[in-house]
């Protein structure tokens, strides 16, 4: 079997706020998650789309493949370095918090036509 991936490195989101989308599309094909996507109405959809598209553009592209007869096989999202800010508060002192980062990657998979998880 043949697969496409894309990655997302160093996105500024939360690495928990990417994985509860994630988990809503993996094993599904292309088609339906982007229409899962389109329903869910959380920021984190965005960049997980980004993703998925250029994916999709990456087999049907470099791979020749069609976009009918792709699952996503894996997709995940990893921690990136973090961000250490400080916010100044009471009597000229400071707290650090941290901007954390993400790393999405994403692999398709090519299937029979027909074969594919449709739920």
């Amino acid at each position: 079997m043949t697969e496409a991936k894309a990655t997302i490195k160093f996105l500024r989101s939360s690495p928990d706020k990417l994985r509860e989308i994630a988990r809503v599309i993996r094993g599904l094909s292309v088609n339906v998650a982007l229409d899962q996507l389109k329903f869910i109405s959380k920021r984190a959809t965005e960049p997980i789309n980004d993703a998925l598209k250029s994916a999709i553009a990456n087999a049907t592209n470099n791979l020749k493949l069609k976009k009918d007869d792709l699952i996503i096989k894996k997709i995940e999202i990893n921690e990136g370095p973090r961000l250490k800010r400080w916010r100044a508060v009471s009597r000229g002192t400071a707290h650090q918090y941290k901007r954390r980062t993400s790393h999405i990657s994403i692999i398709l998979e090519e299937v029979a036509s027909g074969t594919e998880n449709k739920s």
